[in-house]
């Protein structure tokens, strides 16, 4: 397959065993590049015909060729924190307070204590912390825990004083802070943050209010961080889904510091009482920043909330509740009203929906926008898809809605028995979470994509969980029925995470014409055994026809 000029390339690679996840030509060896672009893909043979004295040429050694992952749903911006204390792992509240306390040796004159990554499970009996829980360990420096899915904070009682947090304050900017039924006073919990806290006006806020994790070269710095990761992993394209017209100036800084190598497309936060005059700047912003590069303008809204604090919206009461099902950020006919009218204006929007009745009233929505607007190729995504009543599993592709999932986060560490979103759910419902199998046999688009900093960003991590539902070290599997194979997988992770984001012509195969990303991987994970997946290295990651991580010679 040769372009009509054959002219040397800038770049050739051969030997390799190319999976191109392109049907009109799935496998290849050698493949050329110029201008940052695949002009041929073929056999070795070929490849002479493209090689001048110029032309860098890689011998990929019989290694496995991958389109560079596209991560359709990565908090970048948001990241790790080095400078919080880690909470990864910490199963019990007493691991949570021997880590507090051993970061504040290490930091005695610290003004604020910051933790990330807790995990509910480490309260006991299932009940969520409270301030007093968290005082033993901080003492009289004001503490702020963010949860591992980053949705809820938790503060110890200097941080409610500090932060100005009281019985009749508790419609935080920031969040909202749960109460004791008994005495209407704060226990310590907010629930939102993620709605309320990642926002705009709440990030302002929290930076007025002193907080360190809040300020520019904190954000900046996990930003950073999560760049370099990001492309040492073999992402070549970025979906940052959750972002304020505040932060779209780390993007340009990391562009300008050279740090931006791989692609990013930045999603901008809709939160509740975005006005007109907010989704005209949102278009503005979106026709600034629209090279392949640095791409704005789908928009991000919540619907429901997590399954694990009992947020998330469901069709049934959660497990030994009797009434309890959670709820939804806009009553229905509200949020079918909204997307309505964001879906007239041309957004394409991403909604995070994780249980069972969130998920549906975003299908109805879809649904009325179409009845409203007529059919258009509007690519509406809803992220997450955790909790999937049976019956509206057609709908997705029927709607043309994308089910933008997180397969990691169906491993049983995560979510199985014994964790909270199993319990939460019940084991009568435990076939309905995470259906991957069942979507991508009804038709639907599946973007797979990793969650940073909720889950493992390697992309090898993820596909693993989709194809064994078991965590990256081995052990049981949970809800095996909803596996998928590594070549769907892998599809999810290019193609399918292209397609949802408008990318399918540049990026997500590797096809004569499109933009030169790709991956060499150190194992073929389309051949070894699925446990031997985790700990595949991307040995070289091309973008745009640049090498730009080379982990071996040759």
């Amino acid at each position: 397959m040769h372009d009509t000029t054959p002219l040397p390339a800038d770049l050739v690679l051969t030997g390799a065993r190319i999976h191109t996840v392109d049907p009109a030509l799935r496998e290849a060896q050698a493949l050329a590049v110029r201008a940052g672009r695949i002009v041929w893909i073929g056999s070795d043979a070929g490849a002479g015909d493209w090689t001048g004295p110029g032309t860098r040429v890689l011998d990929a050694g019989g290694r496995l060729v991958l389109p560079g992952f596209v991560d359709a749903h990565n908090h970048v911006r948001l990241g790790s924190d080095d400078a919080c204390v880690q909470l990864a792992g910490a199963r019990t509240l007493d691991a949570v307070h021997a880590r507090i306390r051993t970061w504040r040796e290490a930091h005695p004159d610290a003004e604020w204590i910051e933790a990330e990554a807790f995990d509910y499970s480490a309260l006991p009996d299932g009940r969520m912390p409270t301030a007093a829980d968290l005082d033993p360990a901080t003492g009289d420096t004001p503490a702020l825990v963010l949860s591992y899915d980053v949705h809820t904070a938790w503060l110890n009682t200097a941080a409610l004083r500090r932060l100005g947090v009281d019985r009749d304050h508790t419609d935080l900017p920031f969040g909202r802070a749960v109460t004791d039924p008994d005495t209407g006073e704060p226990t310590g919990f907010v629930k939102d943050f993620a709605i309320k806290g990642l926002s705009r006006d709440g990030h302002r806020a929290l930076r007025e209010l002193g907080l360190p994790w809040a300020s520019p070269d904190r954000q900046y710095g996990r930003l950073a961080k999560s760049l370099d990761d990001a492309i040492g992993y073999g992402i070549t394209t970025v979906v940052e889904p959750q972002n304020s017209l505040d932060d779209l100036a780390l993007f340009q800084r990391a562009r300008a510091e050279g740090r931006l190598r791989s692609r990013i497309v930045a999603a901008l936060f809709h939160p509740r009482g975005t006005t007109d005059d907010d989704l005209d700047d949102f278009e503005a912003a979106a026709k600034e920043f629209a090279d392949d590069r640095l791409r704005v303008g789908p928009l991000k809204l919540y619907i429901d909330d997590v399954v694990e604090p009992r947020t998330a919206a469901l069709l049934e009461p959660y497990a030994g509740c009797s009434h309890h099902r959670g709820d939804t950020f806009y009553p229905p006919e509200e949020f079918a009203e909204l997307l309505t009218r964001l879906d007239a204006r041309g957004f394409q929007c991403f909604v995070h929906a994780t249980g069972d009745r969130g998920i549906r009233t975003v299908l109805d929505a879809v649904a009325r926008a179409r009845a409203a607007n007529g059919p258009r190729d509007a690519r509406h995504q809803i992220v997450h898809v955790e909790c999937l009543d049976p019956a509206d599993t057609p709908r997705f592709a029927e709607l043309g809605v994308v089910a933008c999932m997180q397969p990691r986060h169906a491993a049983p560490d995560i979510a199985g028995p014994g964790k909270d979103w199993a319990e939460n759910i019940g084991p009568e419902r435990w076939h309905k979470a995470w259906p991957l199998r069942g979507l991508r046999a009804a038709g639907a688009v599946l973007a797979l994509s990793s969650d940073w900093n909720v889950a493992e960003m390697d992309p090898m991590v993820g596909i693993h969980a989709a194809v064994t539902r078991r965590p990256p070290g081995g052990g049981e599997s949970w809800t095996a029925e909803e596996t998928i194979d590594v070549a769907a997988a892998v599809e999810g992770y290019t193609m399918g995470s292209a397609y949802a984001n408008f990318l399918e012509d540049e990026r997500g195969s590797l096809t004569v014409g499109k933009l030169a990303d790709f991956v060499v991987l150190s194992r073929d994970i389309l051949r070894i055994a699925p446990e031997e997946i985790p700990g595949t290295v991307a040995e070289t990651v091309v973008v745009g026809g640049e090498v730009v991580v080379e982990r071996r010679a040759g």
